[in-house]
């Protein structure tokens, strides 16, 4: 089959997120598919911006349609959206004559794109898939306080009808969404549910070393005699690194160290908090590259990872750190309230209630209490529950078979 997937955002191992474009459309080649991602040439979550035009990665065609550098959620990101909607509306005739889809995936998180794979597809006779990350205009609704009445939230519910109505097939992240769906109009036989997962080859190889100031962190812990808590990833507020720093206080006295590593909106306000309030026993350090990830989730005890408390997450969560955590082996504190729990399911560490630094305290100390064999033995089992269920292999085949 010829696949066609526009993802606005869509990055590589190059350039970074987001990465589940580039890791389905790697063994959709891998299984003889031919692919062509269509993004545009700035994105907010990219580590390093493409030059507009195409070029091949890994085997996938990319297509990078130039559009404006933004900072934030203002008007500046609305032209960014416009621009690079607009060109790909202008390039549908080439890209159904010249590519030829099956397929037309419209992924971009944001559902306004569904209006041009929509063109695209029926000048291509293809099939139309949407594929749902996040439930918009729920989400900024509920996340942000939109009215609903807002025009721009107008705009994303017309379009998320406009998806649900007229897509072949649906393919959501998010595990329990199907009463949400039918509510505004899909059939339930259309949609399947693939989440985020991990390529196992990338854990096959040796790790690349950590970098010097996170090896030291890590190793100071384990010598001062500390079981070592472990982050990496988003520093913004829905990540609840304030309630973690809160549970830290709490755990002054206990033999527990805390490795924060990453980047975000709220780094430089955590930054001040641990210096503010004397937090010795928390490091918070730089991102680093995404190949040393795994070296530093084998080096900590623990790993956590913790949400607000918000009712979108009723829907279900697919968290890409969470993958990576289990495919680490590690044991796992879990801070949510959410449809869906993979830490449980896969019987690998302890969940408790979310923004509450009680609980996460408490978790962390009957953690760290365990012997290392025991949480040795829930990263194990989160490891073969990743590897069953959120490998890439086993997921892009389960996105093809929805297409057929």
């Amino acid at each position: 089959m010829n696949l066609l997937l526009v993802n606005h955002y869509a990055g590589s191992p190059a350039l970074g997120m987001e990465y589940r474009p580039y890791c389905l459309a790697r063994e959709w080649v891998r299984m003889g598919h031919r692919v062509l991602i269509v993004g545009a040439t700035f994105s907010h979550v990219r580590a390093r911006q493409p030059e507009a035009g195409d070029e091949t990665i890994d085997g996938i065609g990319y297509r990078w349609l130039p559009a404006p550098p933004y900072q934030g959620n203002g008007v500046g990101r609305v032209r960014n959206i416009w621009r690079f909607l607009a060109q790909l509306w202008r390039q549908a005739p080439r890209l159904a004559a010249e590519f030829r889809p099956d397929a037309v995936i419209a992924s971009s998180t944001y559902p306004m794109d569904i209006w041009v794979a929509r063109r695209i597809a029926r000048l291509a006779r293809a099939k139309l898939v949407y594929e749902v990350h996040d439930l918009w205009p729920l989400s900024p609704i509920e996340l942000s306080g939109m009215s609903p009445r807002h025009p721009f939230i107008r705009l994303c519910q017309a379009a998320e009808d406009a998806a649900y109505r007229d897509a072949d097939v649906v393919v959501s992240m998010l595990p329990k969404v199907h009463a949400h769906m039918a509510a505004h109009g899909l059939d339930l036989r259309k949609l399947t549910i693939v989440p985020n997962g991990i390529a196992p080859e990338d854990w096959q190889r040796p790790p690349e070393p950590l970098r010097a100031d996170v090896a030291a962190a890590v190793a100071g812990h384990l010598a001062a005699g500390r079981t070592v808590v472990g982050y990496a990833g988003s520093m913004g507020a829905p990540n609840a690194l304030g309630v973690l720093l809160d549970a830290a206080q709490t755990l002054a006295g206990d033999a527990i160290g805390f490795v924060l590593v990453g980047d975000g909106h709220e780094r430089d306000r955590l930054a001040r908090r641990i210096a503010a309030e004397g937090l010795q026993q928390v490091q918070l350090l730089p991102p680093i590259p995404k190949a040393q990830i795994p070296a530093l989730l084998g080096a900590i005890d623990i790993a956590y990872i913790g949400w607000q408390r918000v009712p979108i997450y009723r829907f279900g969560i697919a968290p890409n750190k969470l993958m990576d955590y289990l495919m680490a082996g590690c044991a796992v504190l879990h801070s949510v309230q959410a449809g869906n729990d993979p830490v449980a399911d896969a019987g690998c560490g302890l969940t408790v209630a979310p923004e509450d630094p009680a609980a996460v305290a408490e978790g962390l100390r009957r953690l760290a209490a365990l012997p290392a064999a025991e949480r040795r033995a829930m990263g194990e089992r989160g490891r073969a529950y990743v590897l069953a269920h959120h490998a890439w292999p086993v997921l892009a085949r389960r996105f093809v078979e929805a297409l057929q």
